[in-house]
């Protein structure tokens, strides 16, 4: 009986054993298939200590102007990455000597790696210079879960076209939650061409997997490069601008503000966007970009604001020649209709002065000495039609014809950050007034182009592409070709109709070329080249007037259309027509020959500090 119980007891022992054994066993099973299958981060920490992921950044896109002249390229600069969870046993202090900054800022940098990922390399240090690199380079093996990542930064031929070419700064929170290809640390266009082509320029990232060893030191590929890719350039963009007519813009605007376009009426190629004050494109390049970016964000001049664009301005006398245009198209008057002009003009108690001119005036004379008589009897006499029912129909007819110029809309091409305009509706009028509180006379100031119209630098060069074309416009683009130059890029190349007969284009033509020959733009005269222009003084309640200038020419072959506005000049044929006319000759001789007139207007200075 005893030796029985004893028999039990051992039993009972060696069962129990089992038991422990089997759920020590299990447990171990268990932890294998939570570190191998279950949680990755095992995995990952493991592959992280052998495999290093390098990111293959491919070179972005080039920009050239029409004439193939390389405008914007790339410079070599180097990432500092860190993936945290190799970083072991280093002297931190050495560490930070080589790379220049504090202890507190390296446990700073790497505890915001740890907080992205411990196993994921991030940006630790951007844009270190060739010599740092050089360094870090000899001493990497000392400094585990460290490696360096070769990047691009953009440099620029000439300090120009800032706001057109636009900057490269790092994709933000959004970008990389709605884009799977953007990751943290990667650039992205921003503004003007570089964001407007952002998915061209950009190209495609390759990857490269190398091994390292315990001195994370690369020792060649991993598997032989068998899940390597390779990165895709991205595609050149060859712009329709001029550089050296962009240049020689620049030149005449600086110490002015305001801006210049120039287009080719035929393609609606921009031939240069000007916006004065500017600065130098590669201000928003490298380290110093935020420092940059802030600084001339703060800058009173608000060199950041593209007046080209974004400007808004009452268009003043350069807006009746289309007020006369539709007043020829409505059959209000014809091109020999006349009117006098006493000097000034009364209706229902409103007055409208004129400058001392000859008389009578018609459709001709009255443009080529900008007379505001005129103007504003026929734009009266337009609203004023007896076929319409009420003057909301008639005013309606009359918009629809200025919008038909492109105004008070956006082109929608690849003009970056570019404002509409305004051209007051009929129901604005009523809100303002009432249905039956307003009348031709209320509105009157809209004749001789000032009340509640606003126009962009943009809007107005196109509405002169339009006339130069005697009745319709190409969209105006900023990109001839994309990836080659025999691949012309025709997104943006749509014809735009006016609604106006060819023969009245024709009659507005010939009166702008008498307004350069013996009108009020005759002090700007080219010799060897016909040109027409119309001079435009914008009332500026808060200052000097606005000057004003738009033009064409050849008149009878159009190879360029241009505005000019330069504010607080005065008078548009003081300034504003005489850069136009440095502009155009430039452009057609590649020369200026009149020394005399371009340099007194590289001496004016207009530019103050007052907004």
């Amino acid at each position: 009986m005893h030796i029985y119980q004893q028999s039990g007891q051992f039993s009972g022992r060696k069962n129990v054993l089992r038991g422990i054994i089997l759920a020590v066993a299990l447990v171990l099973l268990w932890r294998l298939f939570v570190l191998q299958i279950a949680d990755p981060s095992y995995k990952a920490f493991a592959r992280s200590n052998y495999l290093r992921h390098v990111t293959d950044y491919p070179a972005r896109g080039l920009i050239y102007d029409r004439n193939g002249e390389l405008l914007v390229y790339n410079e070599a600069h180097y990432d500092l990455m860190v993936i945290p969870g190799q970083v072991r046993d280093i002297d931190t202090l050495a560490f930070c000597e080589l790379l220049g900054i504090e202890v507190s800022a390296f446990e700073s940098r790497l505890l915001q790696a740890r907080r992205f990922s411990r196993f994921r390399a991030s940006v630790f240090e951007r844009q270190i210079s060739k010599t740092t690199f050089a360094a870090f380079q000899e001493k990497l093996f000392r400094f585990p879960g460290f490696f360096v990542q070769p990047r691009t930064l953009r440099r620029y031929t000439y300090p120009i076209a800032t706001h057109t070419f636009g900057y490269v700064g790092e994709a933000g929170p959004n970008v990389i939650q709605n884009d799977p290809y953007y990751r943290s640390g990667d650039y992205i266009g921003i503004s003007g061409l570089e964001r407007a082509y952002e998915e061209e320029l950009r190209g495609s990232k390759g990857l490269r997997i190398w091994m390292v060893d315990v001195l994370n030191r690369d020792i060649g590929p991993f598997q032989e490069g068998r899940y390597d890719t390779l990165a895709i350039a991205g595609k050149d963009l060859y712009t329709t601008l001029d550089a050296q007519l962009q240049i020689y813009g620049e030149q005449l605007m600086q110490n002015k503000r305001g801006s210049i376009v120039a287009i080719e009426p035929a393609t609606g190629e921009i031939l240069a966007l000007v916006s004065s004050p500017s600065f130098d494109p590669g201000l928003l390049v490298g380290r110093q970009r935020t420092r940059n970016y802030r600084m001339l964000q703060n800058d009173t001049l608000k060199p950041l604001f593209n007046r080209a664009l974004m400007a808004q301005y009452p268009p003043g006398s350069v807006f009746k020649l289309i007020n006369t245009l539709i007043a020829l198209q409505e059959n209000v008057v014809d091109a020999s209709t006349t009117y006098g002009c006493s000097g000034i003009y009364h209706t229902s108690g409103i007055s409208v002065r004129c400058r001392t001119h000859p008389n009578p005036v018609n459709a001709i004379s009255g443009t080529q000495h900008s007379c505001n008589t005129y103007s504003s009897i026929i734009f009266q006499n337009t609203i004023n039609q007896s076929r319409f029912e009420n003057i909301q129909q008639a005013f309606t007819n009359w918009r629809d014809h200025v919008v038909s110029f492109g105004l008070g809309q956006q082109f929608g091409s690849d003009l970056s950050h570019e404002l509409s305009g305004l051209v007051a509706t009929s129901d604005y009028y009523d809100r303002l007034y009432g249905p039956r509180g307003w009348r031709s006379q209320t509105i009157l100031s809209l004749g001789i182009g000032q009340g509640e119209l606003g126009v962009t630098p943009m809007q107005l060069a196109n509405m002169t592409a339009a006339i130069a074309n005697k009745g319709h416009y190409i969209t105006p683009h900023l990109v001839k070709a994309v990836g080659h130059k025999e691949n012309p890029s025709n997104k943006n190349a749509n014809i735009n109709e006016i609604n106006i007969d060819r023969r009245h284009f024709e009659t507005i033509a010939h009166a702008m070329h008498l307004v350069v020959e013996d009108g009020t733009g005759r002090f700007s005269r080219i010799p060897g080249i016909e040109m027409a222009g119309k001079t435009g003084t914008v009332q500026n309640p808060h200052g000097e007037n606005h000057s004003v200038f738009v033009a064409f020419a050849p008149v009878d072959d159009p190879k360029i259309a241009i505005s000019v506005v330069v504010e607080n000049a005065g008078y548009g044929s003081v300034w504003a027509a005489p850069i136009a006319s440095l502009m155009i000759e430039k452009y057609l001789n590649r020369e200026v020959n009149r020394q005399w007139f371009e340099q007194r207007v590289l001496d004016a200075k207009f530019l103050t500090t007052q907004q």
